[in-house]
């Protein structure tokens, strides 16, 4: 009996050692990559697109900051090299963007799925920084008669971004009103109009006025050693504008004109003057007064544009 068990055991073993050392080798399934790109684009503006580039066909999982993207959960790659899926997302914010992915292959057996690069990118904002309907640009000009070493090495009125201490910054402001067909904010038409400079306790007023022939508004600050502004770095500041409350709108409408060509009017085959409609904007008036409106302005250009200032350079022996 013990025999007929051993030689059952034995054959056993044989067969499981033909298996081991005949069968074919287990291959393991391949390394698979997926690479990120695209995705930069403007809040706002329409659909962006990321793309996923696998080393093998199969499916791809878009994640925006941790969350998978709704509709591009499982893009499928194409057939055929360069494996690439595409994904449409419409950011729900502007800003520093985290995108990644994760691949599954189509035969599982082969490949091996993959997570992807990490991508950064920042969503656009426009630079305006609009809160509509008032429009606003700002620059920033070196002032005339600035003290400090460097400040007869500088012409005044230069457009600039980087101020050193001893120098006086002039802010100047730009603004239009969509209430009233894009009108020029001037100090007709605007209740208020400050900068709120962080550091400085209250808000600097703009003025409103003639430069040379041209008309914008202004502010100043003035850097230097204490009670002068003079803190080192980039300066943060806000643009706050206020219209006034107005009986009267601007809207815009359109209306028929005879076309012209050379100054006389354009003639159909039959001799009828042709007409082609144009848009303008019509005054309106309101039996309750418009609210007028308020728009901000804040920078937020890159790190390199931002408004900064520095210490004045020591001379050394």
């Amino acid at each position: 009996m013990k025999k007929i068990i051993s030689g059952i055991a034995i054959a056993v073993l044989a067969i499981a050692g033909g298996v081991v050392s005949g069968g074919a080798a287990y291959a393991a399934p391949a390394a698979s990559t997926l690479v990120m790109s695209g995705g930069n684009g403007v809040f706002e503006l329409g659909p962006i697109v990321i793309n996923g580039n696998a080393s093998a066909s199969g499916s791809v999982a878009f994640t925006v900051n941790g969350k998978l993207v709704t509709g591009c959960e499982a893009v499928p790659t194409t057939t055929v090299t360069p494996f690439v899926a595409k994904c449409s997302w419409i950011p729900s914010a502007s800003g520093t963007t985290v995108i990644t992915g994760v691949f599954t292959p189509t035969d599982a057996a082969a490949f091996a799925p993959a997570a992807s690069n990490t991508l950064n990118v920042k969503i656009g904002v426009p630079v305006q920084g609009i809160v509509s309907p008032i429009h606003i640009y700002v620059d920033t000009v070196l002032a005339t008669g600035s003290t400090g070493a460097l400040a007869p090495r500088f012409n005044g009125c230069a457009i600039m971004n980087e101020f050193m201490v001893g120098q006086t910054i002039v802010f100047r402001v730009y603004a239009n009103n969509a209430d009233q067909g894009g009108a020029v904010m001037d100090s007709s038409n605007t209740s208020k109009a400050f900068i709120e400079i962080a550091g400085i306790k209250d808000p600097i007023a703009m003025a409103y006025g003639n430069h040379s022939g041209v008309a914008f508004w202004t502010a100043v600050l003035k850097t230097g050693v204490a009670p002068l502004y003079g803190t080192i770095g980039v300066i943060n500041y806000k643009v706050t504008m206020v219209a006034k409350d107005s009986s009267t709108m601007k809207v815009l409408s359109s209306k028929l004109t005879p076309k012209l060509e050379s100054g006389k009017r354009v003639l159909d085959a039959s001799g009828r003057t042709v007409y082609e409609r144009v848009s303008y904007y019509r005054t309106v008036n309101l039996s309750v007064p418009l609210r007028g409106a308020t728009g901000t302005w804040s920078s937020n250009f890159t790190a390199n544009s931002q408004l900064s200032l520095f210490a004045a350079p020591v001379a050394t022996k």
